[in-house]
């Protein structure tokens, strides 16, 4: 969703609320997570006292693997983000640049920072349980589930 972002940035006072989904469909290039519904997002983009800012939660179904007993799960996350958007950076370094948001132009594309952001979130490892025992290293059956009499050893 290309948002543009010129009459938030001209007028102080200025918002625009965000109230939409991200479909599965566009959601199916991202290699290593299965969403199992859209990505919900809500927030608001306003101007006070001419700093634009970003404002917006995602809401979300994945569907995973344990990484320990790879039993399949699904699992709900809700995260929220703040950010600041400019127009462009008044520097030449590149220290300042994951500070802010640059609009291209005066627009941004919202789906972008919702996935890029919310990807960034995300757990590294996955986990059924915090508890899980895994699998047995000689048999492969699941831990959590029997009990097996292979030697620990």
């Amino acid at each position: 969703m290309i948002i543009n972002l010129r009459k938030i940035f001209e007028v102080e006072g200025a918002k625009k609320d965000l109230h939409y989904s991200i479909s599965q469909a566009e959601l199916e290039d991202i290699h290593g997570y299965e969403f199992n519904s859209p990505v919900r997002v809500d927030g608001v983009i306003q101007n006070h006292a001419g700093i634009v800012t970003l404002q917006f939660s995602v809401e979300f179904t994945l569907k995973v693997l344990c990484d320990r007993c790879i039993k399949e799960f699904f699992r709900d996350y809700f995260y929220e983000f703040e950010h600041i958007i400019v127009k462009k950076l008044n520097t030449s370094s590149d220290d300042y640049y994951d500070d802010y948001i640059v609009a291209d132009g005066v627009s941004v594309n919202m789906n972008e920072i919702a996935i890029s952001d919310l990807l960034l979130q995300l757990p590294t490892k996955m986990l059924c349980d915090e508890e899980c025992k895994g699998l047995c290293h000689v048999c492969g059956c699941n831990l959590n589930e029997c009990v097996c009499s292979c030697s620990k050893e």
